[in-house]
Formats: structure tokens, C-alpha cells, sequence
């Protein structure tokens, strides 16, 4: 993901700007089994569901690198079939053959350090949860890309290689290729498989068979191949695209409500994640020492002159993450984002733009802001987020599973999916456990923006987009005169059981979704989700 440099440095400084005027208020390997990359350790752990296949791209940033140590402690939780480096307009390692010179070139080494350093931590990590990679695993379906300039599709590399034979291969579950950098070594592979099917009997098969398969989760469009190319050649391929929400948990963390920050401070970095062995010592703060390799000395956020240039952060403040909502939302956490972008969950929520694209234009309210916002579908669940983390870190460092804490889980009996009529009283019943033995709370509550059910009767203002230097950062939607929110009352709300009424108005067809949730009493209070959803007959 990217960052906004140049014309972004001069972004950043009217965004803090604004801030201090008061704004922030407002796995398969293609050819292998299972056994070769994971180890099971302990019986006693719950058996996992179907996990989404992914890819990840990435040109090398700092905050892809935060986000690559961030996946590997939920490696187990995703099939992990390819790591590609690539480039964007933001990094490529240049060409001395053609002239090209390198910008922002992080290298290769340090995808290799990262692995390293999990394999120092895998011992620890098969302790705590099945299906973990083994690191060797990751060395083999490590591959470098299309790496030498912005948008370059031209050359076929080991990386667009790599992908190609992965979109060919017989398991037609789908992949999500996350995209980091740009989309221009996915785009080459898509090219080499034009080229070799296109003038074939069976070309029209195999496209079909490689569109329908693929989900390009692209965090801001970092080169124009998939405008140029992919769009228009691929045009059945399944995009979530990220336009904007990401910066929130990027380089723009402080543009809103600060009350969402607490885990996001120097403080809270310095007790739960520093410290926690070789992978997290490799995660990069702000001002703590770090160095990266090629980066251009006034982005280097580790160093102690960027701190004096930019006192609004503290030392070990957060950087950013800004690709990591595209596996948050490939995380079975029982939110069931996976099944239908538009349900919202750790990733952010999403409107289905046309048949086969989403993206985040869609707002949730925002309680400290009182109003609506498209990055609130993602800023509302970094409490969680990073509690969940604080937990994998212990993992790292926790030799035993009973020196770590672990999520409960939680069930409704009436199921996940109801027909209700109009005005009936609907009561569900939650039950919930904990691997660790710990107490557990509940918590019901309706995610009344994902309910397709419209309970306000006025008509809404219309939706603000928040750009700043040319750079959407969001979008906001101020409240109505008598627009009403989460009017259904829930009985029992804080129970294992808990009841309400379907509205009488609601039309035939019209969703409800009900959330609860279960929390522990241990370290980091984790959490554990399940999400019903009311179909009006």
C-alpha cells in the first residue's frame, strides 16, 4: 500500500493540520498436500473450516513489511499459496540494461529475514493453533516478480510464472490475490495465459475458468495495468478494490476519532508487541532505531529527526498497516465477511458497484463522531484487532499453550441464517466456551448498517468525500434532521439470550443482522463473533 510521498508529504502536514484544528472529533502448494506445510501439534485444538486460498503481492514499503509480520502470526488461519514481489509507482528496483534507474528499492532480503525470524518463532507458534506454515514452505513459494518499473508487464518473471500456473491449476476454489504493490506481475501472468490459450479452441474454458476463480483485493490502485489490462481483458475477474479506508490504518491513523487509537499508542506497542521475540522485533515503530534499506532518509519514521520534524507521534507510535485489511477480511472470526463483501467485518464493508467489483463506498455511524463514515466499517474494530494480535505476539514467546491466552468461541442453536415474519418476537441463544477455562461475556448487538431493512424514513444528506492534496481519505455523511439509528431494542442484551421484535414495516425480502459476541476475561480480553441474519419472508 502506499504512501503518500511528494505532493503526500505536503498531505500529511495539512492533514495534522487539520487534526490539531479539532477534525479527528469530528495452502496448499498447486502440487502438494497439506502435510508438507503444517505441523499439528496438540489434538485438543478445535479442527479449522475451510480457510481461503490467497496470494499476497507487495512492493516491499515499510507498511508491508508491518503487514507481512503481521499475517505470519495468522498464517494458520488463510492457505497461504504465494508470496510475489512487485513494484507500484511508489517502489521498483530499476534496470541498469534499459536505464532505469531505482526508486525507493527495499530489496528482496528482507522477505527472507521475515521468514527466518518465524522459523525462530514456529516452535512456539504449533503450540498454540493447527496449520501453521512451515517456514520452508514459505521459502518455496516465495518468488520475485515484475520488480523493475512502475506498471512493467512486458517480461515474464519467476513470479509472473509462479502465478500463472497457480491461476491454471485445477483447484477452481477461489484465490484472492491481495495486492499490495501494483497489479502489474498479476497482470503479466494474466497476459502469458492470453498468449499461450488465446487463438486455442479451448481459450474461452480456460478464461472462464481462471475469471471465475480469481479476487483481486487491490489497496489503492498503485499502477495502471489493471485499468489498461486487466479490466479490459479480464473483465469477469471479481475485484474488492480499497480505495480509501485503508489509510486509517496506514499513514493517516490519526485523521479520525481519537477514542479508536488506545491500541495504537507508543504505550501500548511498548507492552505487547516489543519484546516478543525475533518477528515482532522486526516490526517497525515510530522513532525506534529501524533502518530501511533503499528507503529515502525523510521516510524513514524509525529515526530520532523524524520524530523532532513531526512531534505529533511519540516513539513507538504506530506506522501503518495499510494492506493488512486485505487478509483481516479473509479471517474466519465469525463476522462472515468472507461469504458477501457487502456484510462487513475486520476488512471494512463494501457496495457492490456492478456484478463483479466492490468497493468501500458504503458508511457506518460513527458513535464518537455522530455520523456516518466509510472508514468506520474498519475503525470500529481496531480495539479487537489489535487485543487479537497482542494475543499472537505472547505466542511467539509463550513455549507452553497454557502460557498464552487463546479466542473462545460461541454458537447460537437457532442457526445463522432465519426466516422471520413481520412483528414477531424472535429470541436467540448464544453459547459460548473458552479453551483456557477463562469467564466469558456476551454481548448481542445489530450491525443495523449491513440490514438491508431501512428503518429511517427521511431523506439522508448526501455523502461527502474527504480529499485533501487530490487524496481521498474517506467519505462522511452527516445526519438528517429526524433520521433515526438502531431502533430495534434488544432484550437480554448482555446475556446468552436475547429477544426482539422484527419490525412491522419491514417489506418482504429485508435483513436484519444480529451480532453477538463473546469475550474472555484473560490477557488482552479476546474475542470470538457469530452473525444471524433475519431474512423477511
Amino acid at each position: 500500500m502506499k504512501r503518500m510521498k511528494g505532493k503526500g508529504l505536503i498531505t500529511l502536514l495539512l492533514i495534522f493540520a487539520i487534526i490539531a484544528a479539532g477534525c479527528s472529533n469530528s495452502k496448499e502448494e498447486t502440487n502438494s498436500s497439506n502435510e508438507t506445510k503444517t505441523e499439528n501439534s496438540s489434538d485438543s485444538k478445535p479442527a479449522e473450516k475451510q480457510k481461503a486460498r490467497t496470494v499476497i503481492t507487495t512492493d516491499g514499503e515499510v507498511d508491508d513489511m508491518n503487514s507481512v509480520l503481521r499475517y505470519l502470526v495468522y498464517a494458520n488461519k488463510m492457505d497461504l499459496e504465494g508470496i510475489v514481489l512487485t513494484s507500484s509507482v511508489y517502489h521498483y528496483a530499476g534496470d541498469k540494461a534499459k536505464g532505469i534507474e531505482p526508486f525507493r528499492w527495499t530489496g528482496t532480503q528482507w522477505l527472507t529475514d521475515m521468514i527466518n525470524a518465524y522459523e525462530e518463532g514456529y516452535p512456539n507458534l504449533v503450540k498454540h493453533a493447527d496449520g501453521y506454515p512451515e517456514p520452508d514452505y514459505l521459502r518455496s513459494i516465495t518468488k520475485i516478480g515484475n520488480i523493475s518499473n512502475v506498471g512493467e508487464m512486458e517480461e515474464e518473471t519467476e513470479g509472473s510464472e509462479f502465478l500463472k500456473e497457480l491461476f491454471l491449476h485445477d483447484d477452481d476454489s477461489d484465490l484472492y490475490v491481495q495486492t499490495w504493490g501494483g497489479t502489474n506481475t498479476t497482470a503479466r501472468a494474466l497476459k502469458s495465459i492470453e498468449e499461450e490459450y488465446s487463438k486455442t479452441d479451448d481459450w474461452e474454458k480456460i478464461k472462464s475458468k481462471v475469471s471465475d476463480k480469481l479476487v483481486l483485493y487491490i489497496i489503492l490502485d498503485q499502477d495502471d495495468s489493471y485499468s489498461k489490462y486487466i479490466a479490459k481483458n479480464w473483465p469477469d475477474i471479481r475485484i474488492i478494490n480499497d480505495t480509501s479506508n485503508f489509510w486509517h490504518f496506514a499513514y493517516a491513523w490519526k485523521l479520525h476519532s481519537e477514542e479508536l487509537n488506545t491500541k495504537l499508542t507508543g504505550d501500548w506497542h511498548k507492552e505487547n508487541i516489543v519484546g516478543h521475540g525475533p518477528l515482532m522485533d522486526m516490526y517497525a515503530l515510530m522513532g525506534d532505531g529501524k533502518m530501511i534499506e533503499g528507503e529515502l532518509f525523510e521516510e524513514q519514521r524509525g529515526t530520532e529527526e523524524y520524530l523532532q520534524k513531526n512531534p505529533q507521534y511519540q516513539k513507538y507510535d504506530f506506522i501503518s498497516e495499510g494492506d493488512s485489511p486485505s487478509f483481516f477480511y479473509l479471517i474466519d472470526n465469525g463476522l462472515r465477511s468472507l461469504e458477501d463483501p457487502t456484510y462487513g467485518g475486520w476488512g471494512g464493508r463494501f457496495d457492490a458497484v456492478s456484478s463483479k467489483v466492490y468497493k468501500n463506498t458504503v458508511t457506518d455511524f460513527n458513535v464518537y463522531a455522530n455520523r456516518y463514515e466509510a472508514e468506520y466499517s474498519l475503525t470500529r474494530w481496531f480495539d479487537d484487532i489489535q487485543s487479537d494480535f497482542a494475543a499472537r505476539a505472547d505466542w511467539l514467546t509463550a513455549e507452553s499453550y497454557e502460557d498464552a491466552n487463546h479466542n473462545p468461541t460461541v454458537e447460537v442453536e437457532e442457526g445463522l441464517d432465519l426466516a422471520v415474519e413481520k412483528g414477531e418476537e424472535v429470541t436467540l441463544h448464544a453459547n459460548g466456551s473458552d479453551p483456557d477455562g477463562d469467564e466469558i461475556s456476551y454481548k448481542w448487538w445489530r450491525y443495523f448498517e449491513a440490514d438491508t431493512y431501512e428503518e429511517s424514513k427521511v431523506a439522508k444528506n448526501d455523502t461527502v468525500s474527504d480529499v485533501i492534496d487530490g487524496l481521498q481519505l474517506g467519505l462522511h455523511r452527516e445526519l438528517a434532521e429526524g433520521e433515526a439509528t438502531d431502533t430495534i431494542e434488544l432484550t437480554g442484551k448482555d446475556t446468552k439470550t436475547v429477544s426482539f421484535t422484527v419490525p412491522k414495516d419491514a417489506k418482504s425480502g429485508d435483513t436484519l443482522h444480529i451480532i453477538v459476541e463473546v469475550q474472555d476475561d484473560g490477557a488482552h480480553k479476546l474475542k470470538y463473533y457469530q452473525r444471524v441474519i433475519l431474512t423477511v419472508k
